[in-house]
């Protein structure tokens, strides 16, 4: 099943801006304050691994269209970050159904 557009858009601009610039991003545990729980700190591994491996994917794109890359690593790269991307995508959906499960309970 192939996702729409803007959902590619939203989840890969949410990626990007949860990866400012490689190197310098905060461990789970800094960015979260002491004391959270580890599946805050999961949650922030998937989304920054999430936004790394769809950087890689553009790294591997600008070189290939440099010259410098070959395009089995590219597809590969590529192929990794639409994965990625999708299986964001899915788990958010999957919480949003949850939720409005959870909405609609009686009190």
């Amino acid at each position: 099943m192939k996702m729409p557009a803007y959902q590619a858009a939203q989840s890969y601009n949410l990626a990007k801006t949860a990866l400012k610039s490689e190197g310098s991003q905060p461990k789970p545990q800094e960015a979260l304050g002491t004391g959270q729980s580890t599946e805050a700190n999961s949650a922030f591994k998937a989304v920054h691994d999430l936004a790394s491996t769809i950087t890689k994917g553009e790294q591997a794109s600008m070189a290939y269209m440099t010259g410098s890359a070959d395009p089995h690593s590219v597809v590969e790269a590529l192929a990794a970050a639409e994965l990625a991307v999708e299986t964001a995508v899915t788990v958010r959906d999957k919480v949003v159904e949850a939720y409005q499960e959870l909405i609609r309970m009686p009190v």
